[in-house]
C-alpha cells in the first residue's frame, strides 16, 4: 500500500546522568514521502509498500561512551535492504564461492554501494557464518546486526513514557505536533521507535526508527505531522489518505530490538496512545 500524506519528524534527546557527567543528542529529520525517488531504502522489510523515508540523523556526543553505533546503524540500513536479497541468492544456491562471490551478487540486484558493505560484514565473520547469520536472522535487521555483532546487546534495559500529547488537541487539517518524553532507569538497547495513527478512513500510517543504545535518563522529542490530502496521489497506485474530518488515535512504542519480534533481545519497553481531531 501506498499512503499519501506528509509526516516531518524532528527528535532532540538529552540524557540527564549522575552528576550530568555526559549528554546525548540526537537530531532527526524525517519525510514521509508518497513516491519513490532514486537511491531511498525503507529501513525495515515490514514497512515496505507502505512509507518511503527519507531520513537524516546526526548523532552528537559530548562526554559520552558510545561504541561501535555507527558500524551499528550502517548494518542495520544494509540489512533492511539486503537481507531479503540475501536470503534468495542463497536458497538458490548462489554461493559457491566466498565472500566477493555472494556479495558480487548483490551488488548486480542492488548497488555497488551495497556490495561493499556486505563485504565488509561478511569478512568479519567469513562466508560459512555470514550465511548462517542471514538465514537465522529470518529478515530481522536489527537482530542479524546484533548477530554479527556489531550492535550492542542490552538484555536487562528499561523505558517508560512520562507523556504524550498532541497539539493541538482538535483542529481543520494541517500541522499538529505530537510530543513525548520518556525515563529510562538502566538505559536501552539497540532498538525501535514505532508510531502508529488509527485513521478515519482506515488507511495505516506508521512507521518505525532507530533508537541506538542509549544510557539512563530522560528523553524527549517531537514529530510534526502534516495531516492534509498529497494532490500528488494517484488512487489507481493505492490508497490516498485524505484526512477526513473525526477522530485519530496515535499510538507509539519505544522497543529493544525490532518492535514485535520474537528473536532474542527483543522486547516492548512501553507503549503509549493519545489522540486528536480534525474539524470540518
Amino acid at each position: 500500500r501506498r499512503v499519501h500524506g506528509d509526516l516531518l519528524v524532528s527528535w532532540s534527546t538529552t540524557a540527564q546522568q549522575n552528576k550530568m557527567k555526559g549528554t546525548l543528542v540526537f537530531g532527526a529529520c524525517v519525510l514521509l514521502l508518497s513516491q519513490a525517488f532514486a537511491g531511498l531504502t525503507v529501513p525495515s522489510p515490514k514497512n515496505a509498500g507502505t512509507f518511503l523515508i527519507q531520513q537524516v540523523v546526526t548523532p552528537i556526543v559530548q562526554d559520552a561512551q558510545r561504541v561501535g553505533l555507527d558500524k551499528c546503524k550502517m548494518c542495520i540500513d544494509f540489512a533492511g535492504e539486503a537481507l531479503n536479497q540475501l536470503l534468495n541468492i542463497i536458497l538458490q544456491g548462489g554461493v559457491v564461492g566466498g565472500c566477493a562471490d555472494i556479495c558480487g551478487k548483490l551488488a548486480d540486484k542492488t548497488s555497488p554501494a551495497v556490495g561493499t558493505v556486505c563485504n565488509i560484514l561478511c569478512d568479519l565473520v567469513g562466508i560459512e557464518e555470514f550465511i548462517k547469520l542471514v538465514q537465522k536472522a529470518d529478515l530481522d535487521p536489527i537482530y542479524y546486526c546484533e548477530l554479527i555483532p556489531v550492535c550492542p546487546v542490552k538484555d536487562d534495559g528499561d523505558a517508560k513514557f512520562t507523556s504524550f500529547a498532541v497539539d493541538p488537541k482538535s483542529g481543520p487539517q494541517g500541522t499538529f505536533s505530537i510530543s513525548f518524553e520518556y525515563s529510562s532507569m538502566n538505559g536501552t538497547g539497540t532498538g525501535e521507535l514505532s508510531l502508529e495513527i488509527v485513521t478515519v478512513d482506515h488507511i495505516p500510517l506508521g512507521q518505525t526508527f532507530l533508537h541506538e543504545e542509549a544510557a539512563a535518563g530522560t528523553y524527549n522529542g517531537q514529530f510534526q505531522l502534516k495531516a492534509v490530502p498529497d494532490p500528488n496521489c494517484d488512487p489507481s497506485q493505492g490508497p490516498c489518505e485524505e484526512w477526513l474530518p473525526g477522530a485519530y488515535t496515535v499510538k507509539m512504542a519505544i522497543c529493544n530490538g525490532e518492535c514485535g519480534s520474537k528473536h532474542p533481545h527483543s522486547a516492548i519497553y512501553d507503549e503509549s496512545s493519545t489522540s486528536f481531531t480534525i474539524t470540518g
